[in-house]
């Protein structure tokens, strides 16, 4: 089985508390002298207490077009792009030259050459290396570049994958734009980074004990019909407008629960069998979808809760914040069975079963 080496997350340079943030976006995205009351009610109820931002607060009103947002993506994606990775091959104690695939994620920006090209003569990497870049999965993608990471694995057994996630979504809100799904967003959203280093069966078995991580038992990738609108982005002339439907909780609620029992009865399990969930911080009307339809224990989330508060949600980056924290923090018994989730634009979910 594909073994999870190591995790490493990064984070945006600049921190912020909550209210700091409230008071921006007041400033950038409300017309003058409107009321700010939905505004203020939807950043109090976030349940964040601290977000980080790649630049200074008083630095997003002068981002008027999307050119100027996407130059300050690319800028920023390369030195945190290369902290998560260095920080994850050292972790792992692999180097560079031995990385045969690498795998790009963000929704935040784009670029091409893209982000990956760009980091393999900084980083050391090897001319030959493998890469794929993926756009549009949204906050999937930490789950779903897992998956996809297993996938070649299975194929490759001897070879390393990378999977490399940098989200900049603070360079994504609106300026000028009080509309309900761009004040969520704004209560939300984070700027991060992480990265995976994961080792086909054969390669882990040559390493021995240098990659304790779990393992990556099986996946499986949902895709929820005529559900487009839920989430995503609208392309515009000053970036990315974001699509964000209160339906989502509700889709949660009606699709998760079977798809997780479904997932788990394949392999002789049930939800009692799982002893860590490793779970994305959608927000808290999601996780409170999350913990309702497939009962959790009390608790199950704290560490997901957690990362929300400490960093808010980091789109894709998030989840494997997330994943990073419980190999730290919660790591179980040898054998224990783990399911790391991920929803998304589509709609749709990504599910991980691990082992420990």
């Amino acid at each position: 089985m594909t073994r999870i080496a190591a995790v490493h997350g990064a984070l945006a340079p600049h921190r912020h508390s909550q209210h700091d943030i409230t008071e921006m976006v007041a400033r950038t995205c409300l017309p003058e002298g409107a009321d700010r009351r939905v505004l203020d009610r939807l950043h109090g109820s976030a349940r964040v207490t601290t977000r980080h931002t790649v630049l200074p607060l008083d630095r997003y009103a002068a981002l008027d077009d999307f050119g100027a947002v996407n130059d300050a993506f690319v800028a920023a994606a390369l030195p945190l792009g290369a902290e998560a990775v260095t920080g994850a091959l050292d972790a792992a104690r692999i180097s560079p030259r031995d990385v045969d695939f690498l795998m790009f994620t963000s929704v935040t920006g784009i670029a091409a050459p893209s982000v990956d090209a760009r980091l393999v003569g900084l980083l050391g990497l090897r001319p030959d290396v493998r890469r794929v870049p993926v756009f549009g999965l949204g906050c999937v993608a930490g789950a779903a570049g897992i998956a996809r990471l297993h996938d070649y694995l299975l194929g490759r057994p001897d070879d390393i994958a990378v999977l490399l996630s940098v989200e900049l979504c603070s360079l994504t809100f609106q300026r000028d734009d009080p509309s309900p799904a761009n004040l969520v967003a704004t209560a939300l959203f984070g700027d991060g980074a992480a990265a995976v280093v994961a080792c086909g069966a054969r390669r882990r078995a040559a390493d021995g004990d240098a990659h304790a991580g779990p393992a990556v038992v099986d996946t499986r990738s949902h895709l929820y019909p005529d559900t487009e609108q839920a989430m995503g982005w609208d392309i515009t002339g000053s970036g990315f407008r974001i699509v964000l439907d209160a339906s989502v909780p509700d889709l949660v609620r009606k699709n998760l629960g079977a798809d997780v029992e479904t997932f788990l009865a394949d392999h002789g399990l049930t939800r009692r069998d799982i002893t860590v969930w490793v779970c994305h911080p959608g927000g808290p009307k999601v996780l409170e979808a999350i913990e309702e339809v497939l009962d959790l224990p009390d608790g199950a989330l704290d560490v997901t809760w957690r990362s929300l508060a400490a960093v808010g949600n980091m789109s894709s980056s998030s989840v494997l914040h997330v994943l990073r924290d419980t190999l730290a923090e919660r790591r179980p018994p040898p054998g224990s069975a783990g399911l790391l989730l991920a929803m998304g634009p589509g709609f749709c979910s990504e599910l991980v079963l691990l082992r420990w």
